[in-house]
């Protein structure tokens, strides 16, 4: 006695054997474009983030800029090559002075862009020299942009606007971070 029996003949096996291969081959080949993108997206939040701990760190001395327990003889905040390196000082030891003596505790703090590095150094008056150290990693990126200009307000106190603008050595696109402070001493 026959029976009927139920199931796929060949040529719906072929079909759906071949739908498979297709929608495999297109998974394959999305996979690893996925991958490239999540790498790109995590390399450019990576990027704004060191720019915006630079920022920060930069517009931190700038809010410090010109504190003095005493009489403190210059400029709390210099800014020369159109706003691409700027000097700012405070009163650290609170002795009532801008101390620049080498010996003792340097209240002076410099930032320049030089050859693609955002660079600080400690005790320096202004932007020439050597002995700088970077804030940026050469490996990762190169910062094609930096700047600090000076807002004077009619009331209240100096805004300084930092400009800073990266891009990865690897690709990508490039990065841009614009941070306000003001200067609570000047």
């Amino acid at each position: 006695m026959l029976s009927a029996q139920k199931g796929f003949t060949l040529l719906e096996m072929l079909i759906a054997m071949a739908l498979s291969s297709v929608l495999l081959l297109g998974t394959s080949r999305l996979f690893p474009a996925l991958q490239l993108e999540v790498l790109r997206q995590y390399g450019y939040v990576a990027q704004q983030e060191a720019l915006w701990q630079m920022a920060f760190a930069i517009g931190k001395n700038l809010q410090r800029a010109g504190y003095c327990r005493g009489q403190c003889q210059g400029e709390g905040v210099k800014l020369t090559n159109q706003g691409g390196c700027v000097v700012v000082q405070w009163d650290a030891n609170h002795n009532g002075r801008w101390d620049t003596a080498k010996d003792s505790q340097n209240e002076q703090t410099g930032y320049r862009l030089r050859n693609g590095n955002l660079e600080t150094q400690k005790g320096v008056e202004h932007c020439e020299g050597s002995g700088w150290e970077r804030m940026s990693d050469p490996a990762q990126s190169t910062v094609q942009h930096f700047s600090v200009t000076r807002q004077n307000r009619k009331t209240g106190r100096p805004l300084f606007l930092i400009k800073l603008a990266s891009s990865l050595k690897q690709g990508g696109r490039a990065a841009e971070m614009n941070y306000v402070v003001s200067g609570e001493n000047l």
